[in-house]
């Protein structure tokens, strides 16, 4: 049977065919790998060379040399805080890519899960090292810092670019996520209140049995608030003024996916397993950092530490805020809030339970208040539902005043 011939380039050459008109399997399959590579290198290119907080990758891979080369504990724990942070943000970014492929339901479980992916890392390795304050201690400095300082700095610099006008957002939102944090305040105070009373049936073991109960309420809490949101009530926290609106731009604001499903999928475990292997490393230098740079564990554990999860969350809050959406700051900065006080604490307790670990809600009676108080002024804040500049600078200039008692606080458990 005679070879068909095709013209290339003025020269006629042997086409690559088979009897039945197919492509043969070589060419085919080299295709196919040529399609693959130029898919994973426009991956790449997208996931990692788009963000300029990506600029801060190389400390990650600076800090292990560090922490093998050297015994300066201070700049292993700057440095993996550093390296940590833009992981932090592609992270949401790959959930969020996951998300449009998934539908709004599992997408909202995907955001559940991974959203505070970075503190959940983190949090996990302290308890392994059976370093139960520093856990307790970031995740609330986690809530503190998105409250006051991202929430602040929010409404401060969307009050500046939009003076002449009070922004509005929905009430019922910041009402549902008042509610829950006011009861994962009550989780935590319970426990303390038991211990520093010392009213417990059996010493020492009542306050654990306790927040145990309490962490499995509190998670069951949160998955019914997750159902809530997801299934129905959308009319309810829709922003305000959005039935009025004609909704001409839908198509073009409409989220498309940049990366592929299954090209998401890969980038969350490969972003976990890096933040996964920082983590230990930042977890480990923590108590020579607090030696070498003169600073107490509380202050790192509370104030700094949280940079690292909170970096992007930051960045977006203000950037939706300086747009006048409002309702996305608030998603941003209260929704995280919300996830870390009843999802993210309450799952570390059924975790350490797991490893054997007295990982409690009794957050000691400094702490708790320093919550609760932060609680009732966001509450005020948010009860009428308007936004300006003067209200983010008193929640920043709160802030300020919580870094200064955790800066002069020394953890009784520590001091003893």
């Amino acid at each position: 049977m005679e070879t068909p011939q095709i013209e290339m380039g003025g020269f006629k050459v042997n086409s690559p065919q088979v009897p039945n008109g197919g492509l043969r399997p070589t060419m085919a399959g080299s295709w196919d790998s040529r399609t693959a590579v130029q898919r994973t290198l426009r991956s790449i290119r997208i996931v990692i060379f788009t963000s300029k907080l990506n600029l801060l990758m190389p400390f990650g891979p600076a800090s292990i040399i560090l922490h093998f080369t050297s015994r300066r504990h201070g700049l292993v724990f700057l440095f993996s805080m550093l390296g940590i942070t833009p992981l932090a943000e592609r992270l949401g970014y790959a959930t969020e890519q996951l998300a449009v492929y998934t539908g709004p339901t599992v997408g909202g479980l995907l955001n559940a899960t991974f959203g505070n992916a970075t503190e959940m890392i983190i949090a996990i390795y302290a308890l392994k090292n059976g370093m139960i304050r520093v856990v307790q201690q970031s995740l609330l400095g986690s809530i503190l810092s998105n409250m006051l300082l991202v929430m602040g700095c929010a409404f401060f610099a969307g009050g500046i670019v939009h003076r002449n006008k009070d922004q509005v957002f929905s009430k019922a939102t910041a009402v549902v996520n008042s509610g829950l944090l006011l009861m994962a305040v009550m989780g935590l105070m319970f426990p303390a209140v038991l211990h520093f009373t010392h009213s417990e049936v059996r010493q020492g073991a009542s306050e654990v049995v306790l927040s145990r109960f309490s962490s499995c309420i509190m998670l069951v809490a949160y998955a019914s608030y997750l159902y809530f949101q997801l299934s129905g009530r959308s009319n309810i926290y829709s922003p305000i003024g959005s039935e009025e609106e004609p909704n001409e731009d839908a198509t073009e604001e409409e989220e498309e996916a940049e990366i592929g499903m299954w090209e998401a999928v890969t980038w969350l475990a490969v972003l976990t397993l890096w933040v996964s292997v920082l983590s230990e490393y930042l977890v480990n230098a923590i108590e020579g950092a607090s030696d070498s740079l003169n600073l107490p564990v509380a202050f790192i554990s509370v104030i700094l530490l949280p940079i690292v999860g909170n970096a992007a969350e930051h960045a977006s809050a203000i950037m939706f805020a300086m747009k006048d959406k409002l309702d996305i700051t608030l998603g941003v900065a209260i929704g995280s809030s919300t996830q870390i006080s009843m999802f993210v604490i309450p799952f570390c307790v059924v975790i350490g339970w797991m490893m054997g670990q007295t990982m409690d809600l009794n957050f000691q009676l400094f702490e708790t208040a320093t919550l609760f108080i932060t609680v009732l002024v966001v509450a005020f804040m948010l009860q009428d539902g308007t936004a300006n500049y003067l209200k983010g600078l008193m929640l920043i200039l709160c802030y300020l005043i919580v870094a200064a008692s955790f800066f002069v606080h020394v953890d009784p458990k520590s001091s003893e």
